[in-house]
């Protein structure tokens, strides 16, 4: 078996206890790694690497040597893409097809940043007081924390490091538990791209000791955190007491909308989409279906027709449609979901238990499940399942698709499926999300900003905004003059 140190300060270290955990193949349940077991002595020794590192250097480098090495990296990516894709799905039974396709366009991240580096300017200000020239100027915030979840690790790590890089930052990265081989693997790109030592560096190990540890450091400036609004609430209140910058992306409950007027086949489409790629394994899974009544029997009827046809198994195999659930603990959460769902009161149209037929290996498999008979006061439309579990839910028009989709506690996303464009644009200003795709789900581009309203999250990632959030404002006031006539006064 392989095992995966740590990666600080440009060196590979191993466990200051000692100790190492394995990591296992959702699809066979059969252990191929082991990883380091991280402890906080070496959280300390990483962010004191990144600490030195912003103070020694990195943080003064012109913004376009930052960006060449971005571009550097990016290229190191494009060429290793199917290796590292491999790596992921070996970790979290993820689709090679969806995974090949991530890991490849995660380098338009590091080439996006790469090219904005350079580019992110202060302003003159023309204030009101007279002989006092007064400009401002962005600056880094200095080590990042980041911590990444396990169902999309490289991908949603670039969303978090190419911007801080870019700004001029340096990282503390803290990977899954159940995914940090192909972090670990990842970090040899930044050795063959030149960066410097202690730029970037990761800790492998667990919550509770690891994660806790870095979100307390008193030199770690702001924590970047993807996973479960409930861990994201703790990582919170644990930053707040030491005032650290923050951006959480957190949990969803989002409502995938058909109007009657839509084009069916593609709504159709584009709710497999929204709940059974990637297993549901997704934060802006369109879990909630909302479909307008008149349409209702109709839609489901064909909905269930075309999820039957997926392709359960091997997610290295380039023709399955739908692979493991990534983590014990998630799989046993998706299956008591299934049967509260039931005691609710809800109807299994399709699906409903694990799956242990053809293709089916390692026992982490559930079916495809679709709900209707579902009212949104039910669990099974307030709770985040994580699995490729759908509730489908009615509703008469515009105001009562509006009302539905907002009432819950999560705004992240939303779905919008209808050939009437004014109903479009109500739709988009009036629902309580941070996306919403009409006629389409899933999409994301490093170009547009990402994040969630409400308990999704704060800040945003991608896109122009997303520089910002890893940099602060600093306003300087020069005198033209130095005579001062009242020293006791404000100026």
């Amino acid at each position: 078996m392989q095992n995966y140190q740590h990666y600080i300060n440009g060196t590979w270290v191993e466990p200051s206890s000692g100790e190492w955990f394995d990591t296992a193949n959702p699809y066979t349940g059969e252990a191929w790694a082991k990883i380091a077991h991280g402890s906080p002595a070496d959280v300390e020794t990483a962010v004191s690497a990144a600490k030195a590192a912003f103070e020694n250097g990195w943080a003064d480098m012109k913004p376009t040597q930052r960006g060449r090495l971005l571009y550097k990296l990016a290229d190191l990516i494009e060429r290793d893409a199917a290796h590292l894709a491999e790596i992921e799905v070996r970790d979290n039974g993820k689709l090679i097809a969806e995974m090949s396709g991530q890991t490849k366009y995660m380098a338009e991240w590091y080439r996006y940043y790469g090219g904005l580096a350079d580019k992110v300017e202060g302003a003159v200000i023309p204030t009101d007081k007279p002989g006092i020239f007064n400009f401002t100027r962005y600056e880094p915030l200095g080590v990042i924390g980041m911590i990444t979840p396990w169902n999309s690790p490289l991908l949603l790590l670039a969303w978090k490091l190419a911007a801080a890089l870019a700004a001029g930052n340096t990282a503390v990265i803290k990977p899954s538990e159940f995914t940090s081989a192909s972090t670990l693997e990842f970090m040899k790109l930044f050795q063959e791209a030149g960066f410097p030592d202690g730029v970037v560096n990761t800790v492998s190990g667990f919550g509770v000791d690891v994660g806790a540890a870095l979100v307390a450091h008193k030199d770690v400036s702001k924590i970047a955190f993807t996973g479960s609004d409930l861990s994201g609430q703790k990582i919170y209140e644990s930053a707040a007491k030491t005032l650290k910058h923050i951006s959480l992306e957190l949990g969803g409950k989002s409502p995938n909308i058909v109007f009657e007027d839509a084009d069916i086949e593609a709504a159709v489409m584009g709710a497999i989409s929204g709940i059974f790629a990637a297993t549901g394994q997704t934060c802006i899974a369109g879990s909630r279906l909302l479909l307008q009544r008149s349409i209702h029997d109709r839609f489901v009827e064909r909905l269930v027709e075309v999820a039957k046809t997926a392709t359960i198994g091997d997610p290295m195999s380039p023709d399955t449609h739908v692979g493991p659930v990534t983590t014990p603990p998630q799989y046993r959460k998706v299956l008591d979901y299934i049967e509260i769902a039931k005691q609710e009161g809800a109807n299994c149209v399709l699906g409903g238990h694990s799956y242990s037929g053809p293709g089916a290996q390692g026992g982490q498999f559930v079916e495809p499940t679709i709900f209707t008979g579902v009212n949104n006061a039910m669990r099974i439309a307030q709770e985040e399942v994580f699995g490729p579990v759908l509730a489908v839910i009615p509703f008469d028009g515009e105001e009562d698709a509006i009302a539905i989709g907002n009432d819950v506690d999560f705004g992240l996303a939303a779905g919008v499926w209808t050939q009437d464009i004014g109903r479009a644009i109500r739709m988009s200003e009036k629902l309580r999300v941070g996306t919403v795709w009409i006629n389409t789900y899933r999409a994301v581009s490093f170009a547009s900003p990402f994040g969630g309203f409400k308990r999704s999250g704060i800040g945003r990632e991608s896109g122009l905004d997303a520089i910002k959030e890893y940099m602060q404002v600093k306003s300087v006031w020069i005198a033209q003059e130095t005579s001062v006539t009242n020293p006791f006064i404000m100026r």
